[in-house]
């Protein structure tokens, strides 16, 4: 079954309009959903090893970071099989799959900038980035994997 180049798009899309959306929010909402999220894991941590101790600003501080990792992650295998349904190959796939990223992560901070409490930060483009790099290395060993089990 042949899939519609489009859908992988709308894919994409839909996955920059939630980072948008993350992004708009006021800097008292953002922080109020990664504070649910680190007592949700600090709970499940101290109900494994209650003796460790926790320092919840680090936590916070990763929580936050990583959301950032992760959702720059998706973007880029999201982005990558886009590329790859639109037979864009090789080296031109890494490029613009990481170019569309970095830029989108670029954008996405300046934007920040007109959220109150918000402010863009080149280390968040970093992240973002090195979050891209990861998906882009996930989907191409995924794809050597799939090639090397085809072969044999």
């Amino acid at each position: 079954m042949k899939q519609n180049k489009a859908v992988p798009w709308l894919c994409v899309i839909l996955w920059m309009a939630l980072i948008f959306y993350l992004s708009h929010q006021p800097a008292t909402e953002s922080a109020e959903l990664s504070t649910g999220i680190m007592q949700i894991i600090k709970q499940a941590v101290v109900g494994v090893i209650p003796q460790l101790p926790f320092d919840e600003s680090v936590l916070h501080f990763l929580i936050r970071k990583g959301a950032h990792f992760f959702a720059y992650m998706i973007l880029g295998i999201l982005v990558y099989h886009a590329l790859t349904k639109s037979n864009i190959v090789g080296v031109k796939r890494f490029s613009f799959t990481l170019m569309i990223c970095v830029v989108y992560a670029i954008t996405d901070e300046v934007h920040q900038l007109f959220i109150p409490g918000r402010s863009g930060e080149v280390t968040d483009v970093l992240i973002d980035s090195a979050g891209a790099l990861v998906g882009i290395g996930v989907c191409q060993l995924v794809r050597k994997m799939i090639r090397f089990k085809n072969a044999r």
